[in-house]
C-alpha cells in the first residue's frame, strides 16, 4: 500500500456520469464497468485518501428528453434522481465486493436502501475510512448533479472535485468532431464561463469560484489517470482561480 504522504489530497469529491457504469449501448448497468470504475476507486483509498462520489443517472433516465415531450420538469429532474440512486447502489455493490466499505447517503429519504443524506454523518463516514456514495442529487428539482457535487464537496470539505469522463480534459470543440480541438491544461473559472466550454454547469462552476474550489477533468479511463491525478500530477485539465 502507498502511503498517504504520496497522496496530493486528503479528502476529494469525484463527479461521474451514469454512463461510466453503462453497457456498450450507455443504457442500464454493465456489472463489469461497475467492477472496473470500482478498481480505480480503489486504487486511490489506496493512497489513504477519503473519497466521496456523486453519480449521475444518464445511463437511465435524462430529464431533457422528458421534457422536450411535456414532460413537467419538476417530474422529469425528481426521476432522475431516482435514477442516480439506482447507480450508487450498484457502485457501492461493486466497491464492497472489492473489500471497500462504502456508504450510500441520499438527498431524498429511503431509508430501506439508503442514509438519508447528514452533512456531519457523511464527513464521519469520511473519517472512518469509508467511501461516501450521494445519490439524488441535491434533492431538488432544477439542479443538475454537476451542482450537487460541488455543493457536496464543499460541504464535506473536500479539496477538489474531480470530473472523471471519457474525454482527457477540456476542449475548445468537440474532439471526436473535430480532429483540430485543442486542449487546455488550465483555465480560469471566468474562462469556462465565458467560453461556454461545458465543464459542468454554470451554476456548479460559479459555485466552485465563490469558494475556491478547484474542478479537474480527466478521462477515467485512461490507465492509471486518476491515481496519478489524486497523487498531484498534471493531468487532464484543471479549473481553478
Amino acid at each position: 500500500m502507498v502511503r498517504l504522504a504520496e497522496a496530493a489530497y486528503h479528502r476529494v469529491l469525484i463527479k461521474l456520469g451514469g454512463e461510466a457504469l453503462a453497457q456498450e449501448d450507455g443504457f442500464g448497468i454493465d456489472p463489469l464497468q461497475a467492477e472496473a470504475v470500482a478498481a480505480r476507486i480503489k486504487q486511490v483509498k489506496e493512497l489513504g485518501v477519503q473519497v466521496a462520489l456523486v453519480l449521475g443517472g444518464g445511463n437511465f433516465w435524462r430529464g431533457r428528453e422528458g421534457i422536450k415531450r411535456g414532460m413537467e420538469r419538476a417530474t422529469a429532474d425528481y426521476m432522475g434522481m431516482l435514477a442516480t440512486v439506482i447507480n450508487s447502489l450498484a457502485l457501492m455493490d461493486a466497491l464492497e465486493r472489492g473489500g471497500v466499505v462504502t456508504r450510500v447517503m441520499t438527498a431524498i429519504e429511503m431509508r430501506s436502501v439508503a442514509e438519508p443524506y447528514i452533512q456531519r454523518r457523511a464527513i464521519r463516514h469520511l473519517e472512518k475510512d469509508r467511501v461516501v456514495i450521494m445519490g439524488a442529487g441535491t434533492g431538488n428539482p432544477y439542479f443538475s448533479t454537476d451542482t450537487a457535487a460541488a455543493l457536496r464537496a464543499m460541504e464535506i470539505g473536500a479539496e477538489i472535485v474531480i470530473k472523471a469522463t471519457k474525454v482527457d480534459g477540456i476542449y475548445d470543440s468537440d474532439p471526436t468532431k473535430d480532429p483540430n480541438a485543442q486542449r487546455f491544461d488550465r483555465l480560469t473559472y471566468i474562462q469556462s464561463l465565458n467560453m461556454r466550454l461545458e465543464v459542468m454547469d454554470a451554476t456548479a462552476i460559479s459555485l466552485c469560484m465563490d469558494n475556491g474550489l478547484p474542478i479537474l477533468v480527466l478521462d477515467m479511463w485512461q490507465p492509471g489517470s486518476l491515481l496519478r491525478a489524486v497523487q498531484g500530477e498534471s493531468v487532464g485539465t484543471l479549473v481553478s482561480t
